[in-house]
């Protein structure tokens, strides 16, 4: 039938269809069906009376939004305007709405954070829960703190891999710009053009803020000296996709969204390298940011790339890992010559 919806669709169908889309893309079919459930997930949520404050970020909208990286990225990064979430805290913050003390951040974190378990539990999940349904499709919804989880039946047999669950997480403390209104298409559509799929235009944080954010994690990651959390190279893999797209070279010329990060960073996310001392974030996009880890710490990093090769989480040829390292110690070349200026 032309122009089906994809999720009116019997089982059998649905399965036939991705199936048909699998061979057509190379793309394995349960990778698929999960895209189509983030897409969805997305859809209902910037179509909800709250969407103007919310901004998506992360790997996810790199992959969905800019086309910047090639690897399955299956998780939801949200950030809620902290300026129309939390209007009272930020009265007299200025622009970037920080707070004017370190004690006044961990006031405000606190607070916020006990505002968006509440709001997550009570505001989004039943707009999902609702949104899902009236569009056909049939989920079960939990919230856990700050997280929302979308669990579906799968139509195909479940992986260690990739869980049937999409994982929503939500953040509210920055303003969430840059940011620029883009489609999100899911993946099957292109093979499957007589049905129709989720489709929605998100606010979305520009790809070189997320330059920025990630450079600054793999630099803590660095001084650190040590790995936390499994597939954390995906970090690595994605700068290198960004240098690719010419996003690097953007974000490395914008000193000033360099500093803004910097600065946000300092204030909710500050923290100490292997010796104990603080991270200094302004010094890192100032002329001294490291990418490259050293020692022990680049030997895990090498075996979790390792690992995330095994459970073929990149859609492209794979790259080895020196030349990854490559590439990442060319940005920082890069990046610390143009910013000490």
């Amino acid at each position: 039938m032309p122009d089906a919806p994809f999720q009116n669709l019997s089982a059998e169908d649905r399965r036939y269809a991705l199936r048909v889309a699998q061979d057509a893309s190379r793309r394995r079919a349960f990778l698929l069906e999960k895209d189509i459930w983030v897409v969805a997930t997305l859809d209902v949520l910037f179509d909800a009376r709250f969407a103007k404050h919310l901004t998506f970020k992360g790997g996810t909208s790199l992959s969905k939004v800019w086309r910047a990286i090639r690897r399955f990225s299956e998780d939801v990064d949200i950030t809620y305007d902290i300026r129309a979430f939390a209007p009272d805290l930020v009265i007299d913050a200025g622009d970037e709405a920080l707070p004017p003390s370190r004690s006044q951040q961990k006031r405000w974190t606190r607070e916020i954070r006990a505002r968006l378990d509440r709001w997550v539990r009570d505001q989004a999940l039943p707009t999902v829960k609702k949104g899902l349904a009236r569009t056909g499709f049939a989920a079960d919804l939990r919230a856990d703190g700050d997280r929302l989880f979308v669990r579906y039946k799968p139509l195909f047999e479940e992986t260690e891999f990739v869980r049937p669950e999409v994982k929503v997480e939500f953040g509210a403390r920055y303003a969430g710009e840059p940011h620029a209104s883009r489609p999100v298409v899911c993946d099957a559509a292109a093979f499957l053009p007589d049905l129709d799929f989720p489709e929605t235009c998100p606010r979305t944080m520009l790809a070189e803020r997320t330059f920025w954010e990630k450079a600054t994690a793999i630099h803590v990651s660095c001084r650190q000296q040590r790995r936390r959390g499994e597939r954390l190279s995906r970090h690595w893999h994605d700068l290198a996709r960004l240098d690719r797209t010419g996003t690097a070279t953007r974000a490395l010329a914008d000193r000033t969204l360099a500093l803004s990060v910097a600065r946000h960073k300092s204030m909710f996310f500050s923290e100490n390298d292997d010796r104990g001392e603080p991270i200094d974030y302004k010094a890192a996009v100032s002329g001294g940011l490291q990418l490259v880890p050293t020692g022990a710490a680049l030997s895990e990093l090498a075996d979790d790339y390792a690992r995330m090769l095994a459970d073929r989480m990149l859609l492209d040829e794979d790259e080895p890992f020196d030349a990854l390292m490559e590439r990442c110690g060319d940005i920082e070349l890069r990046a610390n010559r143009s910013m000490e200026r």
